[in-house]
């Protein structure tokens, strides 16, 4: 399945604001900040991706149904892309 643009670029937003983070946290590290610091922004990049993780099962689900019905929904490889994100 394919995401539509439109319906992609929250999450991509999401997704850069995060790359953002992580280029923070790698710089923060090389300058020798505190431990603790980088942990707390790391940790925030972490659940800045898994939101992201979600958004986009959200989204793709959202989307077949709208296209496909929800009678053609592929619940078994549904499941497997939430576990993807566990």
């Amino acid at each position: 399945m394919r995401i539509p643009d439109e319906d992609a670029k929250p999450v991509v937003t999401r997704m850069k604001r995060a790359h953002g983070h992580l280029a923070t946290v790698i710089r923060m590290l090389e300058e020798g900040e505190e431990c603790e610091d980088v942990l707390t922004q790391l940790a925030a990049v972490n659940k800045a991706l898994s939101r992201s993780g979600y958004a986009l099962v959200a989204t793709g689900l959202q989307h077949c149904i709208v296209t496909e019905g929800p009678e053609n929904v592929d619940r078994q490889k549904l499941e497997k892309l939430f576990l993807a994100l566990a």
